[in-house]
């Protein structure tokens, strides 16, 4: 089932033509209803690269927008989400110091700031990372994310955040002290106890109950596009898939669709989700 009045956006996917499906992955988000969505770039390490200075991300940045073009010539509108993966931290401070890897990320988010001030991106990525590690590269990546926020709050953008699960609510307060609208703070992968917004993995179990409150928020597939990992997190069928069969089953209506696929990522993003 396909409804050629509803635009369905996904909020958080990688396609990947070097390590992964690539165009393919694309395609089948295109044939399942999907409409539009937010290309994130992925870790350096995935284009072979070990950064040095925050420069040497304009690679990773550029490969992602080259994908973000072949894409949309498949009918797809792609939007393109630039930054620094918070787990980034571990690698780059193996033969350095904490402080240059906090530094070179806190380049690499200047240098994606730039791409969102050039119209090439409508949003930045950082986060901390969400696994267990040690209170020196929490407080690193505090940091960090404390510069994400300040670089966003000048250009007025979003910044996708990918962090621990939970609501992560010390995000609302970091991002007011770096001018940043707290709702153009997006949480990546979350939970629906956050007070940021949410971007829910489409196999939440929470989405009917939080669409029939008339929460804002996006739904995401979180696709990796590994080959190593296939499917993972979810395919790139996903949320076209999710949303149509709740709406075929009553539970979502036509106006939960349009406020999770156009109205929200309208708001948060500062763009226009047209057919």
């Amino acid at each position: 089932m396909k409804n050629r009045n509803l635009p369905i956006t996904d909020d958080h996917i990688h396609i990947d033509p070097v390590n992964g499906r690539g165009l393919e992955a694309a395609k089948d988000f295109r044939r399942s209803g999907g409409t539009h969505l937010f290309l994130v770039s992925k870790p350096s390490s995935s284009f072979g690269i070990f950064p040095r200075t925050g420069k040497d991300f304009a690679p990773v940045f550029d490969q992602t927008l080259a994908v973000a073009e072949s894409i949309r010539g498949l009918g797809v509108t792609v939007f393109v989400v630039l930054g620094v993966h918070p787990a980034e931290i571990t690698r780059l401070a193996v033969g350095s110091t904490l402080e240059q890897a906090a530094f070179t990320m806190e380049e690499g988010l200047t240098v994606a700031a730039d791409y969102v001030c050039a119209g090439k991106a409508v949003a930045l990525k950082s986060g901390r990372p969400h696994y267990e590690t040690t209170p020196d590269i929490i407080e690193a990546s505090n940091r960090i994310l404390s510069h994400a926020f300040s670089l966003a709050g000048d250009l007025s953008c979003a910044v996708q955040v990918h962090a621990e699960s939970g609501p992560c609510s010390d995000m609302l307060d970091r991002g007011r002290q770096a001018g940043l609208d707290p709702a153009r703070i997006v949480k990546h992968y979350a939970t629906p106890d956050t007070p940021l917004t949410p971007s829910l993995i489409s196999n939440n179990p929470g989405i009917p109950a939080m669409a029939s409150s008339g929460r804002l928020f996006t739904l995401e597939s979180d696709y990796m596009d590994e080959n190593s990992r296939p499917g993972a997190v979810t395919g790139p069928k996903s949320v076209p898939r999710v949303t149509l069969r709740m709406l075929s089953e009553g539970l979502l209506s036509e106006d939960d669709a349009h406020r999770i696929h156009k109205e929200t990522p309208e708001r948060v993003y500062g763009v226009d989700i047209d057919l």
